[in-house]
């Protein structure tokens, strides 16, 4: 299997902590794993394990972003320049693409080593948002090169791309909402944690985004029943309250083989869903929403700020496909 899966949630829902979780539960399984703390407030390094000078030592993306942009862009006749590509730009002949098991320039330069305690990942960071970052016609530059990447990756077996989202209006500003194989929605067992869910469903709902709630914070059975009464068969895990993420967020974590039996059989549960949604794996319908994605931003403001038609840098021939992986790329690298 190989999966791009996402963790999105309110502010204080736990879903840094879960992320985090996954990520180890994953390593624990074997699977090569990026990590990606895409989040409007940095914690995931932490939840991993870094102290506050190397959380603070990792290499921001979008400071990084002309490097990405010119190494993505290959030789793809239909991209003029680096400086005309923007987060939608989608690849296609001449393109080179990223693997999650390979040394590349974009990983040399966003991407450290996280030694956990069943093994290594990589870790990439957007690096801190500022105020200027929100709420821009044009999205910010930190997270448009997380869909950069990810528009031009393609996993191999048995790889993870696990993503810290945030999950307000900004995921939607763009088609990044539309590039995971598996959304889990962390949601508290209140009104405001369900209203999120509602949010992102809504937005979700004509794109074919597969979106399972995590219920989290939860202290008994009238907690569950809330959940299950407001989002029905999305609800697929619920996760107790956990001595040893308590021990863990003080600094001071016991080794992940201790974590309670139960909170591992729900990360197991969460593994076995995305594994599941492989089946539903559509890269036609990927590559559509790339491109539908890429025209929009292209009319709205793409074109106007590049001063070129961006239209003409979509490749009506090329579908993204896992089977690139294997047979080399769109473009050597």
């Amino acid at each position: 299997m190989n999966m791009k899966i996402a963790f999105v949630g309110k502010g204080g829902s736990g879903k840094t902590t879960l992320s985090s979780l996954f990520i180890r539960h994953l390593t624990a399984n074997e699977a090569p794993v990026i990590a990606v703390d895409a989040d409007i407030n940095q914690h995931l390094g932490a939840a991993l394990g870094l102290d506050e000078t190397e959380a603070a030592a990792l290499p921001a993306m979008g400071a990084h972003l002309p490097l990405i942009k010119e190494y993505l862009r290959g030789t793809n006749p239909r991209i003029a320049s680096a400086e005309t590509m923007i987060k939608t730009t989608p690849p296609g002949e001449g393109s080179r693409l990223l693997r999650v098991s390979e040394d590349n320039p974009v990983y040399d330069a966003c991407a450290r080593t996280v030694r956990l305690d069943d093994g290594e990942i990589r870790l990439m960071a957007t690096g801190p948002f500022t105020e200027s970052d929100l709420g821009v016609a044009c999205y910010h530059s930190k997270v448009g090169a997380v869909e950069l990447c990810l528009n031009h990756l393609v996993d191999g077996s048995d790889e993870y791309v696990v993503v810290d989202m945030t999950a307000g209006s900004d995921s939607f500003a763009s088609g990044l909402f539309t590039r995971f194989d598996m959304t889990f929605l962390v949601a508290e067992p209140t009104r405001k944690g369900v209203s999120v869910y509602r949010q992102y469903k809504e937005y979700a709902r004509d794109y074919g985004v597969s979106l399972k709630v995590v219920g989290n914070k939860v202290q008994g059975q009238d907690d569950i029943d809330f959940l299950r009464e407001q989002v029905g068969d999305d609800l697929l895990v619920t996760v107790r309250a956990s001595d040893w993420v308590r021990t863990m967020e003080k600094g001071r974590p016991s080794r992940f083989e201790l974590l309670e039996a139960d909170n591992r059989l729900a990360l197991q549960t969460l593994q076995n869903a995305a594994e599941d949604s492989y089946a539903h794996r559509d890269w036609d319908r990927y590559t559509r929403q790339m491109v539908h994605f890429h025209l929009k931003n292209a009319e709205s403001w793409g074109n106007a700020k590049t001063g070129a038609d961006l239209a003409a840098q979509v490749d009506p021939a090329f579908v993204l496909d896992e089977r690139l992986a294997e047979v080399g790329a769109a473009q050597p690298a």
